[in-house]
């Protein structure tokens, strides 16, 4: 680990920018039609059980990366093995974020740029942030933060001037009953985006003030939670469900929609922006995880230089990891959350954290 502190805020900006990150860009939940807003609700406060476990793992450990403890709560090999599992997940789930922000920029505002292209210049800002440590990366945080909310204030009071708002759209309410949200919620919006945050278990080491660290990760996903709550909740009553999720961008399409007094309109370009920045920390903080995972595992004594290889192994993953946006928008909201986000993000914590308070009730009798 380098030696660098963060404080209580920067770990909350971070959480709250990582979540929303391109959580916001992707139709989420609409598998639960005009009631997608209370499937995210639903799964974040669901989410908040995770966060329990991700913490209580924590403080058996609090001085030690998850690369480390998962080594002391399974024995040597089976724990290199899961910690190797954890780095690999981090780097594709990575890969997976920078190609939704490619073909975002490629979509919207350069459709004649190769992929690669936008991914590389991308990547190479991230590697270099990467490369200064956790606490630029959080200073940068704290500054974007401000930015990202102004837009999304501005964007806001825009809409309802422009009104595009017909609360028709999100009823019925329930119309096919609970049991399909709560579905969407537990096999979806639970992991993505909220139980990604399990990565930042990979930097709570570095928090000044370790007994701020439930606090924090709780309270930033509640705020995130009800950001996205707020957006699924314009989007579908400005677009209606069927156009909210057949667009590849659903927030893009909403902010095109706005036209006030016939010469604001076309402010998409902006927004993007806001949504660049989102996706930035996202990737900022995966890849940080990573390389300083990676070298934990491996004993390397300047996890810097491994910013360079991984990246570009993030870089060759995110222009491979589908022939399409349509396809990699089925394998992440469909497909991955079962195979990938379940086991790692709910199922093997709860069995790490079950170990370890076995093993420390046995040392505390003893």
């Amino acid at each position: 680990m380098e030696k660098a502190k963060i404080s209580a805020s920067q770990l909350f900006i971070l959480m709250v920018l990582f979540e929303l990150g391109s959580s916001l860009l992707v139709p989420i939940a609409m598998d639960a039609k005009q009631d997608a807003w209370l499937a995210i609700l639903i799964g974040m406060v669901g989410s908040f059980v995770l966060f329990l476990v991700y913490h209580k793992l924590h403080s058996y450990y609090p001085d030690l990366l998850p690369t480390e403890y998962m080594q002391k709560i399974m024995g040597k090999g089976i724990g290199t093995v899961l910690a190797f599992v954890y780095i690999l997940y981090f780097m594709y789930d990575a890969a997976r974020v920078l190609r939704d922000f490619g073909a975002m920029l490629l979509t919207s505002a350069y459709p004649e740029t190769p992929l690669f292209i936008a991914h590389t210049l991308l990547m190479l800002v991230v590697i270099y942030t990467i490369r200064k440590g956790i606490e630029v990366v959080a200073r940068s945080g704290e500054i974007l933060f401000i930015f990202i909310y102004i837009f999304a204030i501005m964007g806001f009071v825009l809409i309802v001037c422009s009104g595009l708002i017909e609360f028709t759209n999100l009823q019925p309410v329930l119309e096919e009953g609970v049991l399909p949200v709560l579905k969407v919620a537990f096999t979806q919006t639970i992991y993505f985006p909220f139980a990604e945050a399990m990565v930042f278990t990979m930097i709570l080491p570095y928090l000044k003030d370790q007994k701020k660290a439930k606090m924090t990760m709780l309270c930033a996903t509640g705020l995130s939670g009800i950001n996205l709550t707020i957006t699924m909740l314009i989007n579908i009553s400005v677009l209606g469900v069927d156009l909210t999720s057949r667009s590849q961008f659903p927030l893009l399409s909403t902010v095109q929609s706005i036209q006030v007094a016939d010469f604001l309109e076309r402010l998409d370009v902006f927004f993007m922006l806001a949504l660049v920045i989102g996706g930035f920390i996202k990737i900022s903080v995966l890849l940080y995880a990573a390389v300083i995972g990676t070298a934990n595992l491996f004993k390397i004594k300047s996890p810097s230089r491994l910013s360079y290889p991984l990246g570009f192994v993030i870089l060759f993953m995110a222009s491979t990891i589908a022939s399409n946006f349509q396809e990699h928008l089925h394998e992440g909201l469909k497909v991955e959350m079962f195979i990938l986000h379940m086991p790692i993000l709910a199922i093997i914590p709860s069995l790490l954290l079950l170990v370890a308070f076995l093993k420390n009730r046995k040392k505390q009798r003893g």
